[in-house]
């Protein structure tokens, strides 16, 4: 289960560090893609992107071929070097807006790389009362 909030710094050669808790999860090969719903990237294990993308092929092919292309075409198989980090490319980062800093959050059966300043914008615009509610509606 990937949990927990991380911050590091992408590098001069657009390196960033993934945390070892994460690495343990995600194992020696995984994937690094953008986020369909908004300015960040995701990280998924290879099963985890397979079931992710698994509803997407049984769609019909035209929406299917143009999901699959925008999440494949600049997606990153990433394998750690030694010392836990991962290459992004220039498109990752640019699509994510992460200058620097970036923030790794586990969000269960995938992480999410954030730009820090936006990722603290989005938790101070956060209201968690309507969260709450909205979960109750649910009955969880």
């Amino acid at each position: 289960m990937l949990t927990g909030e991380y911050r590091h710094n992408v590098d001069p050669k657009n390196r960033l560090f993934i945390p070892a808790k994460h690495r343990e999860e995600l194992g020696n090969s995984f994937m690094i893609v953008k986020d369909v719903r908004g300015p960040r990237l995701k990280i998924y294990s290879m099963g985890a992107w397979e079931a992710y993308i698994a509803p997407i092929r049984s769609q019909e092919r035209r929406l299917a071929e143009a999901a699959l292309r925008f999440l494949h075409k600049d997606a990153v198989t990433a394998e750690p070097d030694s010392q836990g980090r991962v290459v992004l490319t220039p498109t990752l980062l640019a699509y994510a807006g992460i200058k620097k800093e970036a923030v790794i959050i586990g969000c269960a059966d995938y992480a999410e790389i954030w730009d820090a300043e936006q990722y603290d914008r989005e938790m101070a615009a956060e209201d968690p009362e309507a969260l709450r509610a909205a979960l109750e509606a649910l009955g969880l």
